[in-house]
């Protein structure tokens, strides 16, 4: 036992400088991408820019921020993102729970029936949609764009949703309706709170899916465009500064919902759920 003990820490041991070079590597795009919005343009167009600037400058933010040309394309993605979420929980946690109950067999190849929609590129799926979206006038339409959000986003919630109701154990719905609980209120009160950590997890994919989402808004938007298209249009026009601030701006709310929503993603919330 001692030394299965020692080789487990050895192999944890291991994987921490694993982890720092992969936190490096994905901090420091982030970063670059910050204090190229903060920086004073001398220090950043010179031939060997600093690493570390010490001038900065909130004139990039001012000039989005007051040019009017954020708002709108931002409440657009929030809204769009937050209403593509709180839908695709609604359907798939349901869905989810009863594809966890089938049998093994069954289950699987529901399962993988979820991803069929995904054997096709996303432009072969946008262009028809966009097509049936301008007769029934859904074009440029938030209804329009959350509907077309959710051909990607399901199944992947559904998948991710199955997972965690396999993982729950099933005598505690069984000691629900042996007390005389209905069903339905044994999965609402019993089922889904011990569920939140993989619903949380859930919600942060299909949220940050639906925000970065550029392919389906760019063929169903005409004049009001999201924020990955309006971020999109300024990297076109080749304003270093002003697509470096719009990236900071698309990229704040992931890091705040993600925030928000890691309290829910905690360990151990089955531990002694039989036995309680």
């Amino acid at each position: 036992m001692r030394k299965i003990d020692i080789s487990e820490k050895i192999s944890n041991t291991a994987y921490i400088p694993i982890a720092i070079i992969a936190a490096i590597l994905m901090i420091i795009p982030v970063y670059i991408l910050f204090i190229t919005s903060f920086a004073v343009p001398s220090d950043i167009l010179k031939p060997h820019p600093d690493f570390f600037i010490t001038r900065f400058t909130l004139d990039h933010w001012k000039d989005v921020f007051l040019s009017g040309n954020i708002w709108p394309p931002f409440k657009k993605s929030f809204v769009v993102a937050t209403m593509t979420t709180i839908i695709a929980i609604i359907i798939a946690a349901p869905a989810a729970y009863v594809i966890a109950k089938m049998p093994s067999k069954i289950k699987y190849a529901v399962v993988l029936s979820l991803f069929f929609t995904r054997m096709f590129p996303d432009v072969g799926i946008a262009l028809p949609i966009a097509v049936e979206f301008i007769k029934l006038n859904l074009m440029d339409t938030y209804l329009g764009l959350v509907m077309a959000h959710l051909i990607v986003n399901l199944p992947f919630a559904a998948w991710i949703l199955v997972g965690t109701f396999e993982t729950i154990p099933k005598d505690l719905e069984e000691a629900a309706l042996v007390d005389g609980t209905s069903k339905l209120t044994a999965l609402m009160r019993i089922i889904m709170p011990i569920a939140l950590p993989g619903i949380a997890v859930t919600a942060i994919f299909v949220w940050l899916n639906s925000w970065n989402e550029f392919t389906y808004a760019l063929y169903l938007t005409i004049s009001d465009r999201t924020l990955p298209l309006q971020t999109y249009y300024y990297v076109q026009r080749g304003g270093i500064f002003d697509s470096a601030t719009y990236a900071a701006v698309l990229t704040i709310p992931v890091m705040l919902v993600t925030f928000f929503l890691q309290k829910y993603m905690k360990s151990g919330y089955l531990a002694g759920a039989v036995k309680g």
